[in-house]
């Protein structure tokens, strides 16, 4: 069983073109994801899967001088672009993390994934899955599933929210597919610890530089940090988080589905 985490990046962000390469502490915000994901102890390789379009060419670069393989697929039909890379590097499971998530963490992926192991779920995820209740931070977001399952929704999955967010037919009809929400104990629901705007980012700039050494912190450290200065939480209180049926408005597919 090879499992593989397929990171989801793209330059051509709606609401913060470049993002995953706007540094953070010295680093591509990329870079803290592989960084962070190599550290889970459950995954037999870290990937990357990004666009055919060329403003996606320094995103490969990046990647290979990490020794990252990356696969390019199509721009908004997402579901295709991880079922292709899942295929081409030959996983049984599949994480999905994006990387606009510079906090994740390898205990939650490494729990995640443990869950999905011992539930025998065809879908696994601390995200969305009926209830559609969460209670880890937006930001830590975790979606494990079967390589067959991935493939059954690559062949099916018709609306274009499913296609642009990849996973939705797997948990959209709830008993489609056998699937499990993995909670905390506390609820941490509503904290955003993502990076989707200018204000996010601002947030994670200075989220990053309260450490030292840099890097050497996960997500409770800064759930703590945010007790003690909740000033921070200001930064970006205002943004709207995306939805599952949000679609981006420059996918063409969209005038097929009114």
């Amino acid at each position: 069983m090879r499992t593989i985490a397929i990171i989801q990046a793209r330059m051509n962000s709606s609401r913060l073109p470049g993002k995953v390469l706007r540094e953070i502490a010295g680093k591509p915000m990329l870079g803290w994801v592989i960084e962070r994901c190599r550290l889970s102890t459950r995954l037999d390789e870290i990937t990357v899967a990004t666009t055919t379009d060329a403003s996606d060419d320094p995103v490969e670069e990046y990647c290979t001088s990490q020794n990252i393989r990356v696969y390019r697929g199509d721009q908004f039909d997402v579901l295709d672009r991880y079922y292709w890379a899942a295929r081409c590097f030959r996983a049984d499971v599949i994480v999905r993390v994006t990387a606009d998530c510079p906090l994740i963490d390898p205990e939650v992926i490494d729990h995640t994934l443990q869950s999905f192991f011992d539930a025998g779920v065809d879908f696994a995820a601390n995200r969305l899955p009926p209830p559609f209740k969460r209670t880890y931070p937006i930001g830590l977001d975790t979606e494990v599933c079967a390589f067959d399952a991935l493939e059954r929704a690559w062949k099916e999955a018709m609306e274009p929210y499913e296609r642009e967010h990849v996973m939705p037919y797997l948990y959209d009809v709830e008993g489609r597919f056998r699937t499990l929400l993995v909670n905390y104990p506390i609820d941490y629901g509503m904290v955003r610890l993502t990076v989707d705007t200018p204000e996010d980012l601002e947030f994670m700039q200075q989220v990053f530089a309260r450490f030292e050494p840099v890097g050497s912190f996960d997500w409770l450290d800064v759930l703590a940090l945010l007790e003690r200065e909740p000033e921070l939480l200001k930064i970006n209180a205002g943004v709207r988080h995306k939805v599952m049926n949000d679609v981006d408005e420059r996918n063409p597919d969209i005038s097929l589905h009114p």
